[in-house]
C-alpha cells in the first residue's frame, strides 16, 4: 500500500502511506520491536507514525 491513500483509524488522519519500518521501542519491561507506518497528512506537515494495524486503504487501488 506504499504511496496509496490511507486512513489511520486511531486518529482519523487521512493521507499517503510513506513508509513501514521496524523500530525498537523502549517499554517498562525492556526494549521490543514493532512495525510502524508513517502517513503524510493530506494538508501536509509532519508524517504521523501509527501502528501498522491501524491503517486502512481509501479509494481504489
Amino acid at each position: 500500500m506504499l504511496g496509496r491513500r490511507v486512513r489511520d483509524i486511531a486518529s482519523g488522519t487521512e493521507g499517503e502511506l510513506m513508509a513501514v519500518v521496524l523500530e525498537e521501542v523502549a517499554t517498562h519491561t525492556g526494549p521490543r520491536w514493532t512495525r510502524r507506518a508513517y502517513i503524510r497528512p493530506e494538508a501536509g506537515g509532519r508524517e504521523l507514525p501509527t501502528a501498522v494495524g491501524n491503517i486502512e486503504p481509501l479509494g481504489a487501488p
